[in-house]
């Protein structure tokens, strides 16, 4: 794998420590600010709508920049937000400090996963871009407990002078490891757009929004539930967030192969499984060891659909892969917002600790049935399609009938 690969995923994993790591310090942050743990929850949101308005408004605003001077820029957005954040004065400086540091995230991501798609050969390429999310993955290993721990240990605001730390080194490796690589023919804002309404890529959209929904309605309150039901002692959260992590990593790790060789089968697996894995983590929640066990299992299956659905959506939004990218990470941040909304009025309904895993059972159902739908209606149009490349005048040379086939066992 090239090295530039490594700068994506050292970035990733900084974004990730940022992401999830306020969940962990709500407590410390709320009594710091003299405020309510409740209110100090709204940190979280402001990140996640960071996401979703800069994922489209940067990308756009990025469409003529080179790939390697955007990504440079975009984490030094979030450098500055970081710093912001570790600076804040006030809960209302700090809330400005998160919606900062999530603006450039679902950008980044967007021109990451095409710079990681463009450093191999084509049958490699969900393999590099989840070496890209592995820095994610293992940011809830290694990042976020850490991350965690300190901000227990020495305050809040040292994990973001931390964290702003990770920004600069990610800016220097992406400068110095990522090759300049051409921009792809510019088409316009407005042409990216219509790109993007197609049809599968609000399908896929959806299905992220849905299927993810259902591991932050669970991941949003697990240390709660770990701590309420479970009995684990409040020194253990940190352990519990490293569990996940593990499983996140797993499954990013068995994505990338199975989605290169099956894309739609991986997606329907990975929805599935999360569904059924809920169901099983709400039976077992009050087992120590079985409910530890279904941490690792929650953070695996749910994070198997991550790669395919980002290959999703930019093989169907082909003409805009960047904004198509980037608007699945905006789809990924609904899910985190409304997941942990709804969890959060399962719980506020009397419903118990244990509720969200329900909630978030029947937002994976729902998700895997909007999957099921957009494979139903993506059969017909595939060979459609197919027939009219083939036939039409001045557009290069024909596909093979049997590269054409091998093309549609890679990418379903």
């Amino acid at each position: 794998m090239p090295l530039a690969l490594l700068a994506l995923a050292i970035s990733a994993f900084g974004i990730g420590t940022t992401e999830f790591v306020m969940m962990g310090l709500l407590p410390n942050v709320a009594e710091d600010l003299d405020t309510s743990v409740p209110t100090a929850g709204y940190l979280v949101s402001a990140y996640a709508v960071g996401v979703v308005l800069g994922a489209p408004l940067l990308t756009a605003f990025g469409n003529r920049v080179p790939r390697r001077r955007m990504l440079v820029l975009l984490m030094g957005v979030f450098v500055a937000g970081n710093l912001a954040s570790a600076l804040a004065p006030g809960y209302g400086t700090l809330l400005a400090g998160r919606l900062l540091a999530g603006l450039p995230h679902g950008a980044f991501f967007g021109v990451g996963a095409v710079v990681a798609a463009r450093l191999v050969a084509e049958d490699r390429r969900a393999r590099a871009v989840a070496t890209m999310f592995l820095g994610l993955t293992v940011a809830n290993i290694v990042g976020v407990p850490a991350g965690t721990a300190l901000g227990q240990a020495l305050g809040w605001r040292a994990t973001f002078l931390v964290v702003t730390a990770i920004g600069v080194a990610a800016m220097v490796a992406l400068a110095t490891l990522v090759p300049h690589l051409p921009l792809e023919q510019h088409r316009g804002v407005r042409h990216e757009i219509r790109a993007l309404g197609d049809r599968q890529v609000l399908l896929g959209l959806l299905t992220a929004v849905l299927g993810f929904g259902g591991v932050f309605a669970v991941y949003s309150y697990l240390a709660s539930m770990m701590t309420e039901v479970t009995g684990l002692a409040e020194s253990s959260v940190t352990l519990v967030l490293a569990l996940f992590g593990i499983g996140m990593t797993l499954g990013a790790l068995a994505a990338g192969p199975l989605t290169d060789r099956a894309l739609r089968p991986t997606l329907y697996g990975g929805l599935g499984s999360l569904a059924v894995a809920l169901l099983v983590f709400h039976a077992v929640v009050e087992i120590r060891w079985a409910a530890l066990v279904m941490v690792a299992v929650l953070g695996a299956v749910g994070f198997m659909t991550t790669t395919p659905l980002q290959m999703l959506v930019m093989q169907k939004a082909r003409h805009a892969p960047t904004l198509a990218s980037a608007s699945n990470h905006s789809a990924f941040n609904l899910a985190n917002a409304g997941g942990a909304w709804l969890g959060g009025v399962a719980i506020a309904a009397g419903w118990g600790w244990t509720s969200p895993m329900l909630v978030g059972a029947v937002l994976a159902a729902s998700g895997l049935g909007v999957a099921l739908l957009a494979g139903m209606l993506d059969k017909p149009a595939t060979g459609s399609v197919s027939r009219v490349v083939a036939r039409a005048p001045g557009t290069g040379p024909r596909e093979s009938a049997p590269a054409a086939a091998s093309a549609e066992r890679v990418h379903s």
